[in-house]
């Protein structure tokens, strides 16, 4: 067993962990974690393997002491990403159709309408392109399809953000309260707007939801905060690094602006190239062999997703920007049975956001550093100010 010694809580490797990565491939694709007591699949291969197995499985275990972190518990003991089959096919068999590229294309309208009235908004010349725009166009997308009031919309993101700030691997003493605070409010809110679709059904997913009728109540709460979760932490953080590495990259931008790289296909190599999700974990339900390596039942594997985006043999010059990159397997959504059940929805959105930003500020630059985000598992920045320049 090789064993390696990685702080996966330390601010400094978050902000650029891709270094540190590259060196833990180069030690190998199976690596023991003395810290966090689980294995790290650092190759495209190892986290591939790790992400189709059927024996590395998704088996949510409270969280300790349980009696205090009962709110937060219970909103993911029920969630599909926490589940296996035969719990997670009918959880996601439910909501998958609503994620349907059908479905979703019918709502680019309204992420257009909505991307253009915050770029309408955003003051003249310097601002901060995340707080203006990246943050709540993902949560007034998702927040639209399942019908929750706009008035509504601005606590969505505080909870959300208390609630997965528990996924790191360091946490401030304030990290736990805040959460089960989050977890009480966000679940009372869902239950009171369940109990107001069933007496005024809408068009909209939660009204769906209901109609089919194949879901507990419970599972109905923990279905709804992990869309509402999903739907907009990682695509902040995606637009987020995005927006930088376009921006850090004006060659390459430039290739995007006169027609040369169509953004569709650029937009992969943004996500391959800065991952907003960092790790998956996945626990052994019996032995397996992971490239080489026995993995023990109830053993934990984190699934490094940058890592894998950077392997150098399977992305020739994996840690340069390539906006042509072509193929381009990245596993920026994950894969198997828990693949992005969102992955079309966000990538309109960040396609129609980043389309209709560059359009409306072709000028736009850097006005300083951003300020990253001091988390790995959600990896990305919480500022990016900005020099809008001129709009067309």
């Amino acid at each position: 067993m090789e064993a390696v010694r990685v702080d996966l809580g330390d601010p400094r490797f978050a902000a650029d962990p891709y270094p540190a990565l590259m060196r833990l491939r180069h030690q190998g694709p199976m690596l023991f974690d003395e810290a966090t007591r689980m294995w790290l699949a650092t190759t495209h291969a190892a986290v591939s393997a790790t992400l189709r197995s059927r024996h590395l499985g998704r088996l949510w275990s409270d969280r300790e002491p349980a009696q205090r972190l009962a709110p937060f518990n219970a909103l993911h003991r029920h969630q599909m990403m926490e589940n296996e089959p035969p719990v997670h096919t009918r959880l996601r068999r439910v909501v998958a159709s609503a994620f349907g590229r059908g479905h979703v294309e019918r709502v680019r309208p309204r992420v257009e309408a909505i991307a253009a009235g915050l770029l309408d908004a955003l003051p003249a010349g310097r601002a901060d392109i995340l707080a203006g725009y990246a943050e709540p166009l993902p949560v007034a997308v998702i927040a639209a399809v399942l019908g929750i009031p706009d008035a509504d919309r601005s606590q969505l993101r505080s909870w959300s953000q208390a609630i997965v700030a528990m996924y790191e691997y360091r946490r401030s003493g304030a990290v736990e309260p805040a959460a089960i605070t989050a977890s009480v409010e966000f679940g009372s809110y869902v239950r009171d707007l369940l109990d107001l679709r069933r007496r005024h059904p809408g068009e909209d997913l939660l009204s769906d939801l209901l109609s089919v009728g194949e879901l507990t109540d419970d599972e109905l709460v923990a279905t709804v905060v992990l869309l509402l979760n999903a739907g907009h932490e990682a695509s902040v953080n995606a637009f987020g690094n995005a927006v930088v590495t376009l921006l850090r990259h004006p060659t390459q931008r430039a290739r995007l602006g006169s027609g040369e790289v169509a953004l569709e296909l650029a937009l992969e190599e943004m996500l391959r190239y800065d991952a907003p999700l960092q790790l998956f974990e996945r626990t052994a339900t019996r032995d397996v062999v992971v490239e080489g390596q026995t993995v023990r039942r109830g053993d934990k594997v984190a699934a490094l997703l940058g890592s894998a985006n950077r392997d150098e043999l399977v992305f020739a010059a994996a840690d340069r920007f390539e906006p042509a990159r072509t193929p381009n397997p990245h596993l920026g959504f994950g894969l198997g049975i828990h693949f992005c059940l969102g992955a079309p929805l966000a990538r309109l959105e960040l396609q129609v956001s980043l389309r209709m930003l560059l359009e409306r500020f072709p000028r736009i630059a850097l006005a300083a550093d951003p300020t990253p985000r001091p988390t790995f598992v959600l990896h990305g920045y919480r500022r990016i100010d900005v020099d809008l320049g001129e709009p067309a």
